[in-house]
């Protein structure tokens, strides 16, 4: 079916909130992506500063967002690998899984900034296009080390913070319109951020 256009969107998602959909839906409509992966870090729990809610639970609450979500999907691939997760290597496993599909890596400017530190990072402009999302006003400034190429796309910037929400739920505030409510489900029947 012709060269697809797949974006990769990867992040810990824990929850996904509004800003990561909003960032995926409009990086799509901008680039024309046939579909945007999020990706779930499989993020190794002996090696983080909190304790991670499990892949299995964040995976859940990535599905049940896009669920309904035209051209966005759930993509277990890192966790399914396990070990530490380096996005070279996911490229690298979607390339094969859709031979010709042209991919399209979705940063931050906080992470493009820091794009040379990555593990194997030279291995990435072969891999995919870089997309650097920025907020509005942003003038296509790419934000990218010296020398790397990118684009660019401006979305609607909602400061939403994964850490504040988690403990929002645990006071009892609510989330609504921060995180969709099939999310909401997903963290409320498995008893997440309690």
């Amino acid at each position: 079916m012709g060269h697809e256009r797949i974006g990769v969107f990867g992040g810990t998602f824990d929850p996904v909130h509004v800003g990561h959909l909003v960032t995926a839906v409009n990086v799509r409509h901008e680039l024309g992506l046939d579909r945007v992966l999020l990706v779930v870090a499989n993020v190794p729990w002996q090696k983080a500063d909190r304790s991670i809610t499990s892949a299995e639970d964040r995976f859940a609450m990535v599905e049940a967002a896009v669920a309904d979500v035209d051209g966005l999907e759930a993509s277990r691939i890192e966790i399914d690998r396990g070990g530490d997760s380096y996005t070279a290597d996911t490229l690298i496993a979607l390339r094969e899984q859709h031979p010709g599909a042209e991919l399209f890596l979705i940063l931050g400017s906080d992470a493009a900034a820091g794009l040379e530190s990555w593990e194997r990072a030279a291995d990435l402009p072969g891999l995919c296009t870089i997309v650097v999302v920025e907020r509005p006003g942003a003038a296509g400034a790419t934000g990218l080390p010296a020398g790397w190429q990118g684009l660019s796309v401006e979305v609607p910037r909602l400061e939403v913070s994964s850490t504040d929400l988690r403990a929002r739920f645990a006071d009892g505030r609510p989330l609504d319109y921060l995180v969709t409510e099939p999310v909401i489900d997903v963290i409320r029947r498995r008893g997440l951020y309690r």
